[in-house]
C-alpha cells in the first residue's frame, strides 16, 4: 500500500493480541536505558515485547515499560537475569488502571501526517513520503536528527537509533518504526 493510500483511510492502533490483556504483563525498569536492553535482548530471543509509557499506578521514575507475555515471565526473566538487566517490578496486567499507555499519537493535517512517540514527533507528507519535520524532546541530540533526516524520504532517511544516542532518538526511532510500520500495511 502506498503512503497517501494507508493515510486515506481511518488511522487506529489495534490492542495486542485477543481481548484485553489478561495474556500480557508489564516489567518496570529503574532507567529508560535498562528498558532499551531488556527490549533488544528480549527480540533477539524472538519473544514479543513492547515500549510502552508506564501506567501511573506503577510509575517509578523510568517514562517507559515492557509489555509482553506472560506466560513467558519465568524464561524471560531468567534470560534478562543472565543479561544483567532485571526489572524492579513485574506486574500482570490485571485490569484497567494497570494497562500500560499507548505511546503512539497519529494526526492528520491533509497533506501531511504527524505520528508522535513519547515527546518525539516525526512529520512526513503523505503524497510523497518526505520527512518535513523532525520535533520535540530536549536531549542534546535532536537538533542532528532532524539536520539528518528532515528533506529525505522515508526510504532513504538514516535510522534514528543508528546516528542517535539519547531517549529522545529511541522515541524519535519508534515513531520512524511507527510511520513505516503503518506505511506497509
Amino acid at each position: 500500500m502506498s503512503i497517501l493510500g494507508f493515510f486515506k483511510e481511518k488511522q487506529k492502533r489495534s490492542s495486542p493480541e485477543g481481548d484485553g490483556n489478561a495474556d500480557r504483563g508489564i516489567m518496570v525498569f529503574e532507567h529508560t536505558g535498562e528498558v532499551i536492553q531488556a527490549e533488544d535482548i528480549l527480540k533477539r530471543q524472538g519473544w514479543e515485547a513492547r515500549v510502552m509509557g508506564p501506567p501511573p499506578e506503577v510509575r517509578s521514575g523510568c517514562d517507559l515499560v515492557i509489555e509482553f507475555p506472560l506466560i513467558e515471565e519465568l524464561n524471560i526473566l531468567r534470560v534478562l537475569d543472565e543479561s544483567g538487566v532485571v526489572p524492579l517490578q513485574v506486574v500482570p496486567v490485571t485490569g484497567p488502571l494497570l494497562q500500560p499507555v499507548d505511546l503512539f499519537h497519529v494526526k492528520d493535517f491533509g497533506g501531511y501526517v504527524m505520528v508522535r512517540a513519547a515527546n518525539m514527533k516525526l512529520t512526513i507528507e503523505k503524497e510523497t513520503g518526505m520527512i518535513v519535520n523532525v520535533s520535540g524532546g530536549g536531549c542534546p541530540d535532536v537538533p542532528y536528527l532532524a539536520c539528518e533526516m528532515v528533506g529525505r524520504s522515508l526510504d532513504d532517511a538514516p535510522s534514528p537509533r543508528a546516528i542517535g544516542h539519547t531517549l529522545c532518538g529511541y522515541a524519535l526511532q519508534l515513531a520512524y518504526e511507527e510511520v513505516r510500520r503503518q506505511c506497509l500495511e
